[in-house]
């Protein structure tokens, strides 16, 4: 296996680790609604030159009804509320105990899609929840009341992630990169504009330079490089180097805002980490089947699902175009990952 894949991998975590300790700085001088917005705004500048490199552009509202609405949840869960419950968090807690907070997202969009999607879960995920579960119970108890109220504000972020993460997941007809730059444009307007309805816009043009650079970099230009490392070791071993970004994030937060890391941060940590451990550990196999379509949508030759030939593409690469499928049912082991998921009826 090439060596720049993981480069690539662990360049994309460290970007998005480094969006919560610059949120921090950045709350100091800007309101929670126009941070968001600006960063989100930023989050889709990032992904133009992805947007360039697929030379094809699809307008949402050419999208079917059912894509539409998928976009449209995305867009309001995961670009609108979730940055900004995020951020009203960050303000009560150190940016540290944040950034270990959002592995809840991972854990959000797996019991989301156990609970609401069909996603089988096992042992090994129950496990990884109740680890996760109470290392974020132990961060909230250690900072005080307003631990517990930041605790409580990004849990509620990332279950609006988890929701984000599904439903972008079942968008077929419009590339991931595609998704990313509508999402950010749209919901960064809207929260942009909520923003400076509330507070009027008073921020320089370089605080405003900075933050949308932050976006460009940690929203956009991390998932560009995410989706990039993805296509050469696959969506599972990338998601698992990708999880290290909140460890980055602490790491940050101590270096560049001089916050001091505490015992319970370093419990917590050693938490986590085991309960990510026995997330990625588990694997298991059953039957199901998949109905007879005919989609576009990201996918990869090898992955048991797709057994066209697209001329010129080798089938561990990830792409997007028009296919069809057979009707066919089948088992086959597969590990959980939320960022590609494929629906199936149960037999």
């Amino acid at each position: 296996m090439p060596k720049y894949p993981l480069a690539i991998a662990f360049l994309a975590a460290l970007l998005f680790g480094a969006a919560t300790p610059a949120s921090k700085a950045l709350l100091r001088t800007l309101p929670t609604f126009q941070l968001a917005g600006l960063l989100y705004l930023g989050a889709a500048i990032g992904v133009i030159p992805l947007l360039i490199k697929e030379r094809s552009f699809n307008w949402p509202w050419n999208l079917d009804r059912e894509t539409g609405l998928r976009l449209l949840g995305a867009t309001g869960f995961g670009g609108i509320a979730g940055p900004v419950f995020l951020l009203f968090g960050l303000r009560l807690a150190s940016s540290a105990s944040v950034s270990l907070w959002l592995n809840l997202e991972l854990i959000a969009t797996v019991i989301l899609g156990h609970l609401i999607f069909r996603d089988e879960l096992c042992i090994n995920g129950w496990v990884a929840i109740i680890g996760t579960l109470a290392a974020s119970t132990l961060l909230s108890l250690s900072e005080g009341h307003a631990g517990v109220q930041a605790g409580l504000l990004v849990t509620i972020a990332c279950l609006c992630w988890g929701l984000d993460n599904h439903f972008t997941a079942l968008i077929t007809g419009i590339t991931p990169a595609q998704t990313t730059f509508w999402k950010g444009l749209v919901a960064g307007s809207v929260n942009l504009i909520i923003g400076m309805g509330l507070d009027g816009y008073t921020a320089t043009i370089s605080l405003t330079v900075a933050a949308i650079i932050v976006g460009i970099f940690s929203y956009g230009i991390s998932i560009v490089l995410y989706i990039t490392s993805a296509q050469k070791l696959g969506a599972t071993r990338s998601q698992i180097i990708f999880s290290s970004s909140p460890f980055f994030g602490v790491i940050m937060a101590a270096t560049f805002l001089g916050e001091s890391i505490s015992l319970a941060q370093i419990v917590a940590t050693v938490l986590i980490i085991i309960s990510l451990a026995f997330l990625f550990f588990e694997r298991h196999g059953h039957l199901h089947r998949h109905e007879g379509t005919a989609h576009e949508h990201w996918h990869r030759h090898d992955d048991g699902h797709h057994n066209h030939v697209f001329p010129g593409m080798p089938g561990s690469i990830y792409h997007s175009h028009w296919h069809e499928h057979r009707a066919i049912t089948h088992a086959h082991p597969h590990w959980p990952d939320p960022y590609h998921r494929h629906e199936h009826d149960e037999e």
